[in-house]
This record gives C-alpha cells, structure tokens and sequence, in this order.
C-alpha cells in the first residue's frame, strides 16, 4: 500500500469541504485532539496543524517534566544509597519517587499554566498551533469556536493561572 505524502496540497484535499480533518495517526482522546484546518495567513490560505488540548492536560505534562526534573537529582542518591538493587528494583523506586515529588509540587501548587496558543510559522504544512484551553474536554463544538476564532482573529485567552490536583491518581 502506497502511503501519500503529507503535504499541504494532500492535506486540503482531506480537509476538502469540512471545516476540519482529524490526524490519521493519533487517536483523540477527551482531553486531546490533533487535527486540521485551513485558515489565512499573510494574505494566503494555508493548513493549520494543530493540537488542542485540556489545561489539565497541559497542567499534568508541566507537573511530569518538573517532577522529572527534580527527581534525576534525587535519583544520583539513591543509586549511591542503594547500588545492589536489580533495575526493577531502582524503576519501582523511581516510581515512589515521582510520586512523592509529585505530591510535593501539588501541595505547594508550585505548577501553573494558562490557556495558551503557540503558533509555528515554519511549519512545513502552513502554521502549526499548539493550545491549551480550560475546557472539561475537547469537544467537537470547542473545536468548531477555536477554529472560528482562529479564523476572525478573535481568540479571547485566560490568562489566569491555575493548578490541578492529579492526586487521585496515586
């Protein structure tokens, strides 16, 4: 089977008369979708790669990366601590870890983010888009008002910061 390669021109033909198209690729999820859209850019219709997603969404990959961040200080000790351990052993350990610095960054909310668009002019398509909105989840009608706003230039952001408690999950 020959697999067509991505272009702009492919990805309107996909796109053709609906107002977006989703990835192929990634599966969308109630908190994430990765899809297209045309817009106007400079004057030219050009393909909008973008990925929309929750602010939690956002909030718990923020809280992973510092939590990673401060636990590969923490891990040099206890390997040092600890240098007899089997490598299940050291993941098991390294999963309390997380977990614990996790907790850590919540309670002190020391993690914030707000709704957010970062677009890529360079990106090989047209624009690529990256945002973050406050939503419970995406939906088709949060997809549908992101695109139009896009579109009018008319994205009214929150600039609030918020934290999330992802505690449950432990």
């Amino acid at each position: 089977m020959k697999t067509e390669k991505l272009t702009a021109a492919v990805m309107k033909k996909k796109i053709g008369t609906d107002l977006y198209y989703l990835d192929d690729e990634d599966e969308p999820t109630e908190e994430c979708v990765h899809f297209y859209f045309t817009a106007s850019h400079e004057g030219k219709e050009v393909v909008c790669d973008c990925v929309l997603y929750t602010l939690r969404l956002h909030h718990e990959a923020e809280l992973q990366e510092e939590a990673e961040n401060r636990s590969s200080e923490r891990f040099d000790e206890l390997i040092k601590s600890n240098p007899n351990l089997t490598q299940e052993q050291h993941e098991e350990e390294v999963g309390m870890l997380m977990a614990e610095i996790i907790l850590e960054l919540e309670e002190e909310e020391a993690v914030k983010v707000s709704e957010h668009v970062e677009v890529d002019p360079a990106h090989p398509l047209g624009l690529g888009i990256d945002a973050g909105l406050n939503v419970p989840e995406i939906t088709a009608a949060v997809i549908e008002k992101f695109i139009a706003d896009f579109r009018n230039n008319s994205l009214k952001l929150d600039d609030t910061l918020y934290s999330f408690q992802t505690s449950e999950d432990f």
